[in-house]
């Protein structure tokens, strides 16, 4: 019998990487060509221009506008669809049969929106923390509440 390939995603909004785990007791094997790194520039880098100007209604008072959307959050949730089109693209490969996601909630939001049906479909647990700085050999005591590893 085939062992069921486990995809453990661990990510936050700029980094992730992927490990396999093939059963209970084999532990996790670290996907070295699934690791994406996305390095965000801080906000005030990403919006460096001034907010435009908008005259008020009742005298001549003018008032900065917010921006519409917050650019460091538009990066982090592109982030999650170049991630979510990885695993999208694996699924359709069957590269993996069951698929694991850690991240913060925000990001697994993001990632659960992007993904297709089929990889949808091979979501086993989800974890709602960020596990991105735990080296690869303590995430086991982490990932208990969702896989046996």
């Amino acid at each position: 019998m085939k062992p069921t390939r486990s995809w453990i995603v661990i990510a936050d909004g700029a980094r992730a990487r992927i490990l396999e785990n093939t059963g209970p007791g084999q532990g996790l094997t670290p996907l070295p060509e699934e690791e994406m790194r996305h390095p965000h520039k801080p906000s005030r880098d990403i919006d460096a221009d001034r907010p435009g100007r908008t005259h008020d209604r009742m005298g001549p008072q003018s008032h900065a506008m917010e921006p519409p959307s917050d650019a460091h959050r538009e990066e982090k949730r592109r982030f999650a669809d170049e991630l979510a089109e990885l695993l999208n693209t694996a699924a359709r490969l069957k590269s993996y049969d069951r698929l694991v996601l850690v991240a913060p909630a925000k990001t697994l939001g993001d990632l659960r929106q992007a993904l297709n049906k089929e990889a949808a479909a091979k979501i086993d647990g989800e974890l709602s923390k960020d596990l991105t700085p735990i080296p690869d050999h303590e995430l086991a005591e982490h990932l208990g509440e969702v896989i046996a590893v």
